[in-house]
């Protein structure tokens, strides 16, 4: 197992890492809409979808992987009303369409609109 850890996608905000390599497969964390650089999240869902998306994609680079070897995604929403405008960003991001849970959650740190976690081959 490795550890992934990259400044180009948020650092951990709790006791966990940003993912992990193990074997073939790499497990990224769920991602947050934060942009890395200055720890801010902007307004609204389609907006938060693309640093979700990003930092998901900073993660699996830093792991020798990306976006396009993705197999499993999870994708948690605070509200099911940004749903569509969710889906066309990803859609921009993930085109391999890869395997996909999205649930809504009653919170999400941050006060987040969206957050992503993959699973991809390395």
């Amino acid at each position: 197992m490795t550890i992934i850890d990259t400044k180009n996608a948020p650092g951990a905000i709790g006791p966990y890492s940003q993912g992990f390599v193990v074997g073939d497969l790499v497990f990224t964390s769920g991602q947050l809409p934060v942009d890395p650089a200055t720890g801010t999240m902007p307004e609204g869902i389609a907006a938060q979808a693309e640093w979700s998306c990003k930092n998901v994609g900073a993660i699996l680079d830093a792991a020798g992987s990306s976006l396009d070897k993705v197999v499993k995604t999870t994708c948690f929403l605070a509200n099911m009303s940004g749903f569509a405008a969710f889906n066309e960003v990803y859609a921009k991001y993930f085109t391999s369409k890869p395997a996909r849970s999205c649930v809504a959650v009653k919170d999400l740190p941050k006060g987040a609109l969206c957050e992503i976690e993959a699973i991809a081959e390395k």
